[in-house]
């Protein structure tokens, strides 16, 4: 069992509870609003200009509003922050565990967790962005800024992945040092 500090621990357990808000509103209230369409943010493989399209055309401006407001003007603007800070948070808990990671400075420590996390923080706000400007302005919404944001959620996922591996692998490679 892996054992986390306070810290990490509490950053768990408060990104677990925006995450599972956050998925809540997507299926009890998002999804009625588009006609049972996904976001645009849960396309893990991105979305085609015409199926961008479609979730805007069926949010329409109320829908359209009510999800800039709900989601990329509250929630999503802490989550890629916070599931950040734990991921760094995790990164240093699990390295901390291996004796080469542990024999290297703190700064240094924090800094490979950094680099690690930092492309997908950026990602996401980036994406946070572009999805943000199609529902504030329909008109920006043409092939070219629908692939852009799709381009930007495929993005965003595959940096996640990285952290995520390295913790995996961290946390395995503690389970063989004992």
């Amino acid at each position: 069992m892996l054992r986390l500090s306070r810290h990490a621990a509490a950053l768990c357990f408060v990104c677990v509870v925006v995450f599972a808000a956050m998925t809540a509103m997507e299926f009890l209230y998002f999804r009625q609003l588009s006609g049972s369409l996904p976001s645009l943010d849960m396309r893990f493989t991105g979305f085609t200009p015409d199926e961008g399209m479609a979730w805007l055309t069926a949010l329409g401006r109320r829908g359209s509003e009510i999800i800039l407001v709900w989601h990329y003007l509250t929630f999503d603007l802490l989550f890629p922050a916070l599931l950040s800070l734990t991921l760094v948070s995790l990164i240093l808990a699990t390295g901390r565990r291996l004796k080469n990671f542990r024999a290297q400075p703190a700064q240094l420590q924090s800094l490979f967790a950094l680099v690690l996390v930092l492309p997908y923080t950026l990602a996401d706000y980036a994406q946070n962005i572009a999805v943000a400007r199609l529902l504030s302005d329909f008109q920006s919404a043409n092939p070219d800024s629908l692939s852009f944001a799709s381009a930007l959620i495929v993005t965003k996922f595959a940096l996640l992945a990285i952290p995520v591996i390295v913790i995996a692998v961290f946390h395995l490679a503690g389970h063989k040092q004992r």
